[in-house]
């Protein structure tokens, strides 16, 4: 082979592994969600982050976070979060550091003891569009709200509770005494009194969002004080009421597969809705801050009652026909359940 040759070959060969190299570094990667296969994101797709206060196992945040996983199934988004953040100063540090590397188009997560740090990353980044659990208002130009506006689920949940009470005392274990879990435990009651105005309320705060054990701990001492109903908002109360062999419910998910000879029924909270209506705004390029609170109600499929899972053959036929007469006169606007915030304490 004459030296000539011998240098096209070379050259050929080494315009090849360029050529190889670069196609390579051109394919897009999704940021990666943990415990979920991801695709290449089409172009255009919405780069949308999660922020967390609690682990995603809490059922609050586990609702926004399945919504999102949802989102990025059907293709509307790229989607990457943190979890389990606190509330000891790291939540504005986290945003900050999203916000100036991975530069979002939209950020989701629950604003609840952060409200300050998350609200002072909006107002430095309007590019980006804010969107959070929050008892407070939204604030313009990037800054929404939500919440789990699950009243009316909980309505139908206490109508079910007074129906099967047998002692007529109902023990409640509640988060923190603020609006969000208020509205819920008076509807609850509101219901269950509605069916059975003989029923009494025995109501613990445990001040946490995210407190097995003090939940289930609660529980039992409702349990040991008569009541034969347990209604909780966290986890573990479930687990106490289950061990007593009670009737009880669950709260955002459904959350029948805890406890399925016991979990009556759920007042279930669905975020889709929410998460559609926001991907629509930001890619439509008409994103305004805004209270979305009714993407989060019956109305409009942000709110469910969770089916009774075969306990419908140890359920009354009675109370359930009661049950689904109100729940279809609530979806049909015939009946407005009240939104009553005060805070409840026990009878």
């Amino acid at each position: 082979m004459n030296k000539k040759l011998s240098i096209v070959i070379v050259v050929l060969l080494t315009f090849a592994l360029v050529l190889s190299a670069c196609a390579k570094a051109a394919e897009p990667t999704a940021a990666p969600v943990e415990g979920v296969p991801t695709e290449s994101p089409a172009a255009g797709t919405l780069k949308v982050f999660g922020a967390f206060a609690t682990p995603i196992e809490e059922p609050w945040d586990g609702v926004i976070h399945s919504a999102l996983l949802k989102a990025q199934s059907d293709g509307l988004i790229e989607y990457s979060y943190t979890d389990n953040i606190g509330y000891s100063g790291d939540m504005e540090r986290v945003l900050r550091e999203i916000c100036e590397k991975e530069n979002p188009d939209l950020i989701l997560g629950d604003a609840f003891g952060n409200e300050e740090a998350v609200r002072r990353v909006a107002v430095d980044y309007p590019e980006v569009a804010f969107a959070f659990g929050s008892g407070m208002g939204p604030v313009e130009p990037n800054f929404s709200v939500f919440d789990n506006w699950i009243q009316e689920p909980g309505y139908l949940m206490g109508m079910y509770a007074g129906g099967l009470t047998k002692s007529n005392k109902i023990g409640i274990v509640g988060p923190y005494p603020v609006a969000e879990a208020t509205r819920v435990i008076n509807a609850f009651r509101a219901g269950a009194l509605e069916v059975n105005p003989e029923a009494k309320f025995l109501i613990t705060w445990i001040n946490s969002w995210y407190d097995p054990s003090a939940a289930k701990e609660a529980a039992q001492a409702h349990i040991d004080n008569g009541a034969d109903i347990i209604y909780g908002y966290p986890f573990g109360t479930i687990e106490a009421a289950a061990n007593a062999g009670l009737y009880t419910f669950g709260m955002m998910e459904d959350q029948n597969s805890l406890a399925p000879e016991f979990v009556v029924t759920s007042a279930v909270w669905n975020m889709t809705p929410t998460v559609e209506y926001l991907v629509k705004q930001v890619e439509g390029g008409t994103y305004t801050a805004m209270d979305l609170k009714d993407f989060s109600m019956f109305a409009k499929g942000g709110a469910q009652l969770a089916p009774l899972h075969g306990l419908e053959s140890v359920i009354p036929a009675e109370l359930i026909a009661k049950v689904t007469e109100k729940e279809e006169a609530i979806k049909a606007g015939l009946f407005r359940v009240d939104i009553d915030e005060h805070i409840p304490t026990s009878d």
